[in-house]
């Protein structure tokens, strides 16, 4: 978390930057009672990581239900990363390491119990399929990138 909080949002990586702005939007989408992963069909489709978008929307919709309390993301045009960001991308992290353990001891404090295992289930397969469209989920922070890094 302390690798994102109150940073400015270009010093993500590529990856990084698309998942913010996809967390983003979700909530954005929500919020206004539209369907989130129709709204972020054709982000997801050009970034070659359609397959992702179900276990996103997943996670995404058990951390907003069954969350201990309201989980706060920033406005879309916001610079920053916010704290509950913050968290939410180190959790992405997490997975793409393969540290499980670690973000499952973060969700249980972040959802609701019963919630826990299949929130980490989902991060954890949109994880493995945004790293299978070329994202470098492990590097979100631009301090952790290489010049190697995909386009995406």
């Amino acid at each position: 978390m302390y690798a994102f909080v109150d940073r400015p949002v270009e010093s993500l990586c590529n990856g990084g930057r698309f998942l913010l702005w996809a967390m983003r939007a979700w909530v954005l989408a929500a919020g206004r009672g539209q369907c989130p992963p129709q709204m972020l069909y054709r982000g997801f489709t050009a970034a070659e990581a359609r397959g992702a978008l179900p276990d996103f929307h997943i996670a995404m919709a058990l951390l907003a239900g069954d969350a201990v309390e309201t989980l706060v993301l920033a406005p879309m045009p916001c610079l920053q990363i916010s704290e509950d960001e913050a968290i939410l991308l180190g959790l992405w992290r997490d997975f793409s390491l393969g540290s499980a353990a670690n973000a499952r001891a973060t969700l249980a404090l972040l959802a609701k119990g019963d919630s826990v295992g299949p929130i980490a289930k989902a991060m954890g397969a949109a994880a493995d399929r945004l790293a299978a469209a070329g994202f470098d989920m492990p590097a979100l922070a631009a301090g952790a990138m290489t010049h190697q890094e995909s386009s995406k």
